[in-house]
Formats: C-alpha cells, sequence, structure tokens
C-alpha cells in the first residue's frame, strides 16, 4: 500500500466539467503525456512528497524537462527564480504555514512548479495542504477558474501561498498582544526570549516572501507563450500583495523592536530604583559608621568614654542623624516609589 507522500492527486477541468483522481508516481511517470494531457482540458498533478524520485525524473523526461530543473526541484533552499524553455517554465518557492502546535516555529517547504501547454505540475516537499482554497473553486466552479487556463491556476495557487504568508502574520500579531499584555503584568527574561523568537520568524518570513515578489515580477514582464497577456495583470497583483507583506512583516518588528526597547527600560528602571535605595540606606549608615568608628579606636585619652551617660548620648545622636536624613530624603521625594 502506498503511502500518503507516494500518492498523487490529478484535477482535469474545463467549463462544464472535472475530475478528481489519485494515483502513484509510477502511474503517472508512465501515463501522464499519453493519457491525461488533453488540448481541450486543464490538467494539474501535484506532488504531495519527493520520496520517489526515480519516477519523478521519468516523468520529467517524458515531458523533456532540463535536467537542471529536475536537480533544483531537490535543492533545498534554492533561491527562487524563473526558467523559462520552450515548452514550459519552471520555478521553486517557499511556503510558510503556522505551527498550531508551536508558535516558535515557522513551518516552511519548498514548492515547485513546472507550468506547460494546458498543464501543471506541483512539486511538494512535505505532504502538506497549501491549496484547499484552489481545490474548493475547481469542485464548486467558483471565479473564473474553470473558464481559464493552466497558467490563472497557477496564478491561483500563488495566490495560495501568499494568503498563507498573511496568515502567518496574523499568528504572529496575536502574538505580539499577548506579549505586550504581559510585559505590562510583568516583564521577565522570558519575555524577552519570546520577543526575539517572533522578530526571527519575521526575519525568516522576510526571506522567503522577498525571492516569490521577484518571481511574480518575472512572471509579469515574461514573454512566454505559456502566459495570456490578459492573465499579466494577476501576477502584477500578486507582486503587490507580496509587497503588502513585506510592509506588514516591518510593521510588527518595528512593534518588536519597540518592545525590546521597553523592556529594557523597565529593566533599567528597576535597576536605577534598586541603586537609588542602596543609596539612601548607604547615606543613612555612613555617618552612624564614621561615630562608631570613632569611638571604637579604644584611645585612653578619649573623655567620652569615662562619661557616665557617653553610651545613650552617642546612641541618641546616631538616631538623630538617621531620622534627620529620612525626613530630608523623605522631603525631597526620594523615597516615593517611582
Amino acid at each position: 500500500m502506498d503511502s500518503p507522500e507516494n500518492i498523487c492527486q490529478i484535477y482535469k477541468y474545463d467549463k462544464e466539467f472535472f475530475l478528481l483522481a489519485k494515483n502513484s508516481p509510477e502511474y503517472f511517470a508512465k501515463e501522464f503525456v499519453s493519457t491525461e494531457i488533453s488540448d481541450d482540458k486543464v490538467v494539474w498533478l501535484n506532488y504531495h512528497g519527493l520520496s520517489d524520485r526515480e519516477n519523478i525524473e521519468r516523468l520529467c523526461d517524458t515531458l523533456n524537462v532540463d535536467r537542471l530543473s529536475v536537480e533544483d526541484i531537490y535543492k533545498e533552499k534554492n533561491r527562487p527564480k524563473l526558467e523559462e524553455y520552450p515548452n514550459y517554465l519552471f520555478f521553486s518557492v517557499r511556503s510558510a504555514l503556522p505551527d498550531e502546535k508551536n508558535v516558535f516555529i515557522l513551518e516552511q517547504d519548498q514548492v515547485s512548479f513546472i507550468l506547460g501547454k494546458n498543464y501543471l505540475i506541483s512539486f511538494q516537499g512535505k505532504s502538506s495542504d497549501h491549496f484547499i482554497e484552489v481545490r474548493g473553486r475547481i469542485e464548486k466552479k467558483r471565479g473564473k477558474i474553470r473558464s481559464k487556463g493552466a497558467d490563472f491556476l497557477l496564478f491561483r495557487m500563488l495566490e495560495a501561498i501568499i494568503d498563507n504568508y498573511f496568515e502567518v502574520l496574523e499568528h504572529i500579531t496575536e502574538t505580539i498582544e499577548e506579549i505586550e499584555v504581559k510585559m505590562h503584568q510583568n516583564a521577565n527574561t522570558n519575555t524577552l526570549k519570546l520577543i526575539e523568537l517572533q522578530k526571527r520568524k519575521l526575519i525568516e518570513l522576510r526571506k522567503i516572501v522577498v525571492p516569490l515578489k521577484d518571481v511574480t515580477s518575472q512572471l509579469e514582464k515574461t514573454n512566454s507563450h505559456l502566459l495570456e497577456n490578459e492573465n499579466h495583470y494577476y501576477f502584477t497583483d500578486l507582486k503587490e500583495n507580496c509587497l503588502s507583506v513585506l510592509e506588514e512583516i516591518d510593521v510588527n518588528k518595528q512593534i518588536l523592536d519597540g518592545m525590546a526597547n521597553l523592556y529594557y527600560a523597565v529593566q533599567g528602571q528597576k535597576m536605577n530604583q534598586i541603586m537609588k535605595i542602596l543609596t539612601i540606606v548607604s547615606s543613612v549608615f555612613i555617618p552612624l559608621t564614621f561615630i562608631v568608628g570613632v569611638y571604637g579606636m579604644n584611645f585612653e585619652n578619649m573623655p567620652e568614654l569615662k562619661y557616665k551617660y557617653g553610651y545613650y548620648t552617642v546612641v541618641g545622636v546616631m538616631f538623630v542623624i538617621a531620622i534627620s536624613l529620612i525626613i530630608y530624603f523623605k522631603r525631597n521625594g526620594w523615597l516615593k516609589k517611582q
């Protein structure tokens, strides 16, 4: 029995018809070109994993896909770049999904696309679903997708990936709001760690959005016969969406920088308060220590030592000095809690 990674999903559709089927990479390596591709229908083949490299390579050979493109499918952290060939377009992008179990992790995946005449093949590195909305549009005939070609399907899939970026940003924004509440309640080192983790996620997200913006810009400007001229507008819209994501990333990063600065300011204020208290205590006890030190020298020629009420007098003087200093500090507002 094939594992979920070794099951491929295929959609075939036109204005009035759609078909959803699943089969193994071995089947599509043999039958995709001869059986599945047709001139009057759009075909979308999606791989949920890349473990069966042998059959993926066989499929690519059948479609006359360059070996360099096949290598790029498996190249981790490959910088997205649109590659134009006579019979297909190829590029890889990185997707992002919020991890529901761990808010500190930005779950990433590399998704590669091969766009040909009337077909689109997508390769997901992991078995995760980024394209629920796209499938719903095909199955329920929502919008223009059933009346458009494979290039419009590519637009919808890239749009779904960008929507996932916005979803990740929403989760980060919610976490930032929670951190802000914690800072007002009790800011500690864990709060600072949370701030730094969210900043790291934003930096990672920016690293994968910028290259996708470049790809959408290339798709917008390309003269490939595989992209209808009337659909270039849609890729312009994707580029604008990427810019919106980048702007929101920068705004959230500025908020986190401000929160980090506030944290350090609060900690500095607390340290100043502690130092002020220690200074006041020292100021009170320094003259008292001086008096005790003077009368603890045990010289014989000290008349006060033989005075009958000398001890009570010195203790009284010490109390007067201490109380006088406390009153002075209080009048000057140094004992107020800030």
